[in-house]
């Protein structure tokens, strides 16, 4: 894979280049974004004839004054772009870490009434059953995780987030959204304890037990300052996509005028040099063209590239 490939040729003082990623306007959530999907499956030749897929959204809290989670459409888009292209079986998971009533939030959210029979094709992960995992090279004070047995069961993981600012790491994008793969069930709500082990660790680990993985980031309207359930909404008209969640996160930090190489978990996971932007290659809009610098909370302002750091 070509994230990993690149992490390890970081740690003997050389990198090689990411997985593409694709940056494609998208001013709305309409029909438009069915197709669009279809394109970026086939541009970037994710092959799942035949293979089991899980869609993990960004489902956390529901507030009608704000944009907290995946838009359904999103999901529902993806659900018909990865039928179309032949999987044998597409599912929707989350693990929302503050609602204990997922359905509940899932309707709140309008999952029921934008994707068909979705409760059928839904899975809690709060409270699927589960199979302990070592950590082979933990990152964090965690050795083991207990991981649901339908994210572990799939043969490709695509995560679905919404394109948010975090009052704690900065930035909650496609490996930050891993969060939700935890179940409740066994370690609580909220689940504090990734945070006791290191939250930017924490998030080093989750993205090292997913190889196979693919992610579309909502970057439709995200959220910017107090992130990720107390922010506003942030226009930016974005899909973003790519294979490696690394590079997509290093991208999608700079459209939102946040440096990756100060992003805890990015230096985790490939360092500081690795998240180079000549190191990723991009196809669609150029970064320039829609970057829309993201408000964060005074004590994170650090994170903004130098071009941004000056603006009020």
């Amino acid at each position: 894979m070509a994230g990993a490939s690149a992490t390890l040729a970081a740690c003997h003082g050389r990198v090689t280049p990411w997985a593409p990623v694709s940056i494609h306007r998208a001013g709305s959530y309409s029909d438009n974004l069915y197709d669009l999907f279809r394109r970026i499956l086939s541009e970037h030749r994710v092959g799942v004839q035949g293979k089991r897929v899980v869609l993990k959204p960004n489902m956390v809290e529901f507030d009608e004054r704000t944009v907290i989670n995946t838009n359904p459409v999103v999901v529902h888009a993806a659900l018909e772009a990865f039928r179309a292209a032949g999987a044998a079986e597409v599912r929707i998971a989350e693990g929302p870490g503050h609602r204990r009533l997922t359905l509940d939030l899932a309707d709140a959210a309008g999952y029921f009434s934008t994707i068909p029979d979705f409760e059928r094709l839904f899975t809690d992960l709060n409270l699927d059953d589960v199979t302990r995992v070592p950590l082979v090279h933990p990152r964090s004070r965690a050795s083991e995780l207990y991981m649901p047995n339908t994210i572990l069961g799939c043969d490709l993981l695509v995560s679905l987030p919404k394109m948010k600012t975090h009052h704690w790491t900065g930035a909650t994008l496609s490996m930050k959204n891993l969060f939700g793969t935890v179940p409740g069930g066994v370690y609580g709500w909220p689940k504090n304890v990734l945070h006791w082990a290191g939250i930017n660790e924490c998030i080093a680990d989750l993205h090292s037990l997913f190889p196979r993985a693919f992610t579309i980031v909502d970057g439709i309207v995200g959220m910017e300052g107090n992130g990720p359930i107390q922010g506003t909404p942030k226009p930016v008209g974005v899909i973003v996509a790519g294979r490696d969640p690394v590079a997509v996160d290093a991208t999608c930090c700079r459209i939102m005028g946040l440096d990756p190489a100060k992003i805890g978990y990015l230096n985790l996971a490939a360092g500081s040099d690795a998240v180079a932007e000549n190191l990723i290659p991009q196809t669609g809009e150029a970064i320039r063209s829609v970057a829309t610098r993201f408000d964060v909370l005074p004590p994170l302002r650090y994170l903004y590239l130098p071009s941004q750091a000056g603006r009020s």
